[in-house]
């Protein structure tokens, strides 16, 4: 790696991890005051019966899934996190760098409430507050999670590598 290429993947990876702060900052903060303002109360209309605020604890993944494993979701999490941040090292794209970032912040502050909040260390719940059509419960984090792997999904639809580079479409063929 030659001098330019070195302050490029610096780069990419600095912005991995000032995007993730920046989601894992407003997650904690509008977590903080969903607790803070919504507990005991009902839920509060934002968009008709199509979204609102009611505070939920999730001890599972997605929809509840597996909430008697929460220890397991914790594990699985926490090297998520480290895996991304391993990716990140090597991102040039800025498409890329984004996408990661969205992903790595939403993974680390579910991360962080799977560590910290009741019922204590590795099996703490999720702080949910958004709900959805009353189907779905979520909160930032969820947002930012949905967001960075849709554009990763689409970023390998489209051939764009990590350097940033586009794969012609022949050589994607049978690849994926």
């Amino acid at each position: 790696m030659n001098g330019s290429e070195t302050r490029s993947a610096r780069a990419g990876f600095w912005l991995v991890m000032l995007l993730a702060g920046a989601v894992v900052i407003v997650d904690q903060l509008t977590k903080h005051w969903a607790v803070s303002a919504l507990a005991g109360r009902a839920p509060v209309t934002v968009v008709g019966e199509l979204i609102q605020l009611r505070l939920t604890y999730n001890a599972g993944a997605a929809f509840s899934f597996a909430e008697r494993f929460t220890w397991v979701l914790t594990l699985i999490t926490a090297a998520a996190v480290v895996a991304i941040s391993i990716v990140a090292v090597r991102a040039r794209s800025r498409a890329w760098t984004v996408s990661l970032g969205l992903v790595l912040g939403g993974a680390a502050t579910h991360l962080l409430d799977r560590l910290f909040r009741e019922p204590g260390p590795a099996r703490g719940h999720v702080v949910d507050f958004i709900d959805y059509f009353g189907f779905f419960v979520g909160n930032v984090a969820d947002i930012s999670l949905v967001a960075g792997v849709g554009l990763a999904v689409l970023l390998h639809l489209r051939g764009v590598s990590l350097s940033g580079a586009v794969e012609p479409a022949a050589s994607r063929v049978g690849s994926s």
